[in-house]
């Protein structure tokens, strides 16, 4: 075997599959838009709202990271020589606690009154939710972004035939840990009041449960959840400059993988959230080049939402929702 053959073989061996790449950024994407799909998927579950101010939660989340980790250096400052991934860890741990608060004041303030109105009117809150949460963040944020000093950095597990980011990992860690402690909290106490709730709030309340307290629990972990996804979408390999004023309409890209797999199914959420992330990840991979000009640079951005249609024409109320039978 000649040594330019060697070289060869060296090169083709260290070049990544680009099947391989393309189910990294799946899992990347399939995650963040499962954490966004579960915590909206919770609310809507407990109170029949639709939470349109989810995004800016994710993009408060992500803020609140950068606040603590880069510029108030908590709690950093108060463990003297700490790694710098344990300092990080801390600030994270605050900021998920602020959102979890931060929520719960959001629902006592403006939800908790529009008990027993319609619906579209509840709809419309929230959405004025988002839009004061959101300029508020982005004032505080901006017009440049916002680093969340993680300790990742840019950083990749190269395996010659993958590149494995650290932050993919640690993403897909903290989303199976995620997962696994909300099955958990559906067997507590208050996760079959909650499940009870979502089923008749009159019959819930006759037995004894805290309405009200089920409505503020849901939106504390629908904001933890919010703000993890959001502080993954601020890293690289999504980004690498931090938190901006576009983090929050990135969230709403989540929509697509709640319809698909049912507004009231947390299974369907996880589900759906990974079918569309896939299915990004593979046309962004695989719909481009000269052969594929003709759908345009941003047909990947669109995938999720044909999916969307596809499946509503099929199954109207996603592939795990609730199936609601009327008389006529």
């Amino acid at each position: 075997m000649t040594p330019d053959l060697l070289v060869v073989i060296a090169q083709e061996a260290s070049t990544p599959s680009k099947f391989a790449q393309m189910v990294v950024d799946g899992v990347n994407l399939g995650g963040i838009y499962a954490l966004l799909a579960v915590g909206f998927v919770i609310i809507f579950r407990a109170t029949q709202v639709l939470n349109f101010a989810h995004g800016a939660l994710a993009a408060l989340g992500a803020f609140l990271v950068a606040s603590f980790a880069t510029v108030l250096d908590i709690p950093g400052r108060w463990i003297p020589n700490a790694p710098a991934w344990v300092s990080w860890t801390g600030a994270v741990f605050l900021a998920l606690i602020a959102a979890a608060l931060i929520g719960m004041a959001l629902e006592r303030v403006f939800l908790r009154p529009m008990v027993g109105e319609e619906l579209f009117a509840v709809a419309i809150v929230t959405l004025g939710m988002d839009i004061v949460v959101r300029n508020i963040t982005n004032d505080w944020i901006g017009p440049q972004p916002r680093p969340l000093g993680d300790p990742f950095g840019i950083s990749v597990f190269d395996l010659g035939w993958v590149r494995i980011p650290y932050t993919v990992v640690t993403q897909t860690v903290v989303a199976l840990l995620a997962v696994a402690l909300i099955a958990y909290f559906f067997r507590s106490r208050m996760g079959v009041a909650m499940r009870a709730t979502a089923f008749d709030q009159e019959a819930a309340r006759a037995q004894g449960i805290s309405v009200g307290r089920v409505f503020s629990t849901s939106w504390a972990i629908g904001a933890v959840l919010a703000a993890l996804a959001g502080i993954f979408i601020s890293l690289f390999p999504r980004r690498s400059t931090g938190v901006d004023p576009t983090t929050a309409f990135f969230a709403f890209r989540a929509f697509p993988a709640i319809i698909i797999g049912g507004l009231d199914s947390v299974v369907g959420a996880l589900v759906g959230g990974l079918i569309v992330g896939f299915a990004e990840a593979g046309a962004s991979s695989y719909l481009v080049g000269e052969n594929w000009e003709f759908l345009g640079t941003g047909f990947a951005g669109i995938v999720p939402y044909l999916l969307m249609m596809v499946v509503l024409i099929i199954r109207p109320y996603g592939l795990f929702g609730t199936e609601e039978i009327r008389r006529v």
